[in-house]
């Protein structure tokens, strides 16, 4: 599919959520809305990711609208950014509607650095993290098992990274799940599978996965903040 430039219906509903009504297209079964500010959505104009939220309202089993988050752009199926709920009944199953990258993650690292300390060194640290996190398409990471031990890995989630040393033992109790999930079984994948995701263990992955040094310069809930120190 080409990813040309959107020129499809778009109506504004207030400064940040934007409307592609049901009308667009034969076959949609909702609306598709968009989270994006005005400036924003020049940019996400420029490729056709609007086409794959209109197409995901055609989704069979659909509920609520087709949603799309600020960070939208051109994907597999679905745009990056897309989100959908179908019912259980008559709705629609996709392994790979965004990608294949399933189970992703958010994570968030509190330092006692500030702003003062890091900002003069922030290019020698983000060229630190370059060379010691891999990423990218076809990276390989330092941590390297065998198939038997990434099966251990796959089964323990983050508690198996946590006894190799890297992590605290109160790491998992602030995971979804302690880190993990409850009946996963390696033997249900296949052996191609399983070689594929061994070299990638310790990378950051490819596509839209990033790692960001970032500052708090505003608080908007204390109770939260206060929670994550």
């Amino acid at each position: 599919m080409p990813k040309a430039s959107w020129s499809g219906k778009l109506e504004r509903i207030d400064p940040w959520r934007w409307r592609i009504p049901r009308s667009h297209q034969r076959g949609m079964r909702t609306d598709g809305i968009v989270y994006a500010s005005a400036e924003m959505m020049k940019a996400i104009q420029r490729d056709n990711a609007l086409q794959q939220v209109a197409n995901v309202a055609c989704l069979p089993g659909i509920v609520g609208n087709s949603l799309a988050m600020p960070d939208i752009h051109y994907g597999y199926g679905f745009p990056i950014g897309g989100v959908a709920a179908t019912a259980v009944e008559g709705g629609v199953v996709s392994p790979g509607g965004v990608g294949y990258d399933i189970n992703c993650g958010v994570r968030l690292l509190r330092t006692d650095l500030t702003r003062d300390e890091v900002e003069p060194k922030i290019r020698d640290i983000v060229d630190q993290i370059f060379v010691d996190v891999p990423s990218g398409v076809g990276s390989k990471g330092k941590v390297r098992v065998d198939q038997r031990e990434l099966k251990r890995v796959l089964v323990q989630g983050a508690r198996w990274a946590v006894s190799q040393g890297m992590g605290w033992s109160e790491d998992p109790d602030h995971i979804e799940d302690g880190g993990c999930i409850q009946g996963a079984d390696p033997d249900a994948l296949s052996p191609r599978a399983i070689e594929r995701g061994r070299p990638q263990l310790g990378t950051l992955g490819a596509g839209n996965h990033f790692l960001e040094v970032q500052v708090v310069d505003e608080i908007f809930d204390a109770e939260a903040a206060r929670a994550l120190g």
